[in-house]
């Protein structure tokens, strides 16, 4: 059973930057990936990037593509979200999960291991 804890999230003003950090207990096979969802307030939970263990391909929603970048160190079982020029509508709960995925729209199904979540705020 993987466990996953997320950190780093807080309140900045718009323009912003946060880095958000996903720490896992260990490395599972049944996974090739690791992604960042968020839900924002009355929307359902989407995915915003996602990363290929090792391999170093990367996902991004067109909503953060050129703001948000995602990185891994493997043999930290850790998973980074760099997220520069924050917007309001940026304002959510973000979630790191694991999961195997391959292609298309990041689905919430593909993916078994989900952390708690760390809160997201973008004041205008």
């Amino acid at each position: 059973q993987v466990r996953l804890m997320e950190s780093g999230g807080g309140s900045v003003e718009a323009g912003g930057s946060l880095r958000l950090s996903c720490q896992a207990s260990e490395h599972n096979p049944n996974t090739n990936c690791v992604a960042w969802f968020r839900q924002r307030p009355g929307k359902a939970r989407e995915g915003v990037a996602n990363i290929f263990h090792r391999a170093g391909y990367t996902y991004y929603h067109d909503s953060v593509k050129g703001r948000f970048t995602i990185s891994e160190d493997y043999a930290k079982l850790m998973v980074y979200l760099q997220m520069d020029n924050l917007k309001p509508e940026d304002t959510g709960m973000y979630f790191c999960a694991a999961g195997t995925w391959f292609n298309g729209d990041l689905n919430e199904g593909d993916f078994r291991y989900w952390g708690q979540g760390t809160q997201v705020t973008v004041s205008s």
